[in-house]
């Protein structure tokens, strides 16, 4: 803990611009620090606005530099949340059996692999008979549907998970009042918007899908994220995955841990930064610390083989979402699945 605690001090100096911040913001300052449902519900909304500012003014510069500066903070987010905090960690059983398809995936096996490990997981999961059976069935159906879509069935698992964490998020803790309603519906209202005319004329109109970064130009970005299809959805697909993909980040860097503490008021920087050593332990933040550094060099030196680098290294995630998910679902871990 040496080690942390040296590093953490790292972090006093955005502790004391948080506290000049607080000051300035005087009588409004307090509701915020001690009303979690308020707090969050602003931050989530201030996330929404932000990103669809983002995506409509620099959405290639946001696909480009997302994954490099929160691509690897986000990895450590889901095994935090998804794996440690839960417990399933000391499962072996789940090790064995899901573990090893979905890590398989990370080094290249397709989606079917992913689906094997969710299957897997259900079948051991701490719940009833009827229920296993029925995770069963759904993940069936869904590996009929990537049998039948074939090739695209990897691009179309791509987006969707970027949806898959705002469920997760919102289903995470009771929702009682109707502040989180807001930043839920701008979520889908922004969704919605990019994939009609208004939202791909507004982009064209301020240049934005001319504004490319490193090589990453919007033909590099329709080649990844909306190969073989019609030119004007294939603008719309990228905008969408542009915004739901920064909410993606927004949710497991920022959100979920605010969210999922156990005091209402937030801990100052160094504090959460020990917590999280704390919780994932010394080696995987050394290793995820040092990951975050190749990248960004990388990213310096060759930005499109940075990206490449990460996209490699991240495949795993998108099903170990899925995976922890059917077993939140299933043991009854979520407040509505109880």
């Amino acid at each position: 803990m040496a080690l942390a605690a040296a590093t953490a001090r790292l972090l006093d100096p955005l502790d004391g611009l948080r506290r000049r911040w607080l000051r300035l913001l005087g009588p409004f300052a307090r509701p915020l620090m001690i009303d979690r449902d308020l707090r969050v519900a602003l931050m989530a909304t201030l996330m929404m606005c932000t990103a669809t500012l983002a995506t409509l003014l620099f959405p290639l510069w946001l696909l480009a530099l997302g994954p490099i500066v929160w691509g690897v903070p986000h990895l450590v987010a889901d095994l935090r949340y998804l794996v440690v905090g839960p417990g399933f960690h000391r499962r072996r059983l789940l090790w064995l059996l899901g573990g090893l398809p979905i890590v398989a995936t990370g080094f290249g096996a397709d989606l079917s692999f992913g689906l094997l490990g969710t299957a897997a997981v259900a079948l051991a999961a701490r719940a009833s008979l009827d229920r296993r059976l029925l995770a069963l069935a759904a993940i069936g159906l869904l590996a009929a549907g990537v049998v039948a879509i074939g090739s695209l069935a990897d691009l179309i698992f791509a987006h969707v998970h970027n949806f898959v964490a705002v469920a997760l998020w919102w289903a995470w803790r009771p929702r009682t009042r109707r502040l989180h309603w807001l930043p839920l519906a701008l979520f889908v209202g922004v969704s919605a918007l990019l994939m009609t005319d208004a939202g791909l004329i507004a982009a064209d109109s301020v240049g934005a899908l001319d504004r490319e970064l490193g090589g990453l130009g919007i033909g590099y970005q329709l080649s990844r994220l909306a190969p073989g299809v019609d030119a004007d959805l294939g603008l719309r697909l990228v905008l969408l995955f542009c915004f739901t993909q920064a909410i993606h980040y927004a949710i497991w860097v920022h959100l979920l841990p605010d969210d999922d503490r156990q005091r209402d008021t937030p801990p100052t920087f160094r504090r959460s930064f020990c917590d999280l050593w704390r919780d994932v332990g010394g080696p995987v933040m050394i290793v995820a610390g040092g990951l975050s550094l190749l990248f960004a060099v990388w990213a310096i030196v060759d930005l499109m083989d940075a990206t490449h680098g990460y996209f490699r290294l991240a495949r795993f995630h998108g099903h170990l979402e899925l995976a922890a998910a059917t077993l939140l679902i299933l043991e009854g871990r979520l407040p509505w699945s109880r």
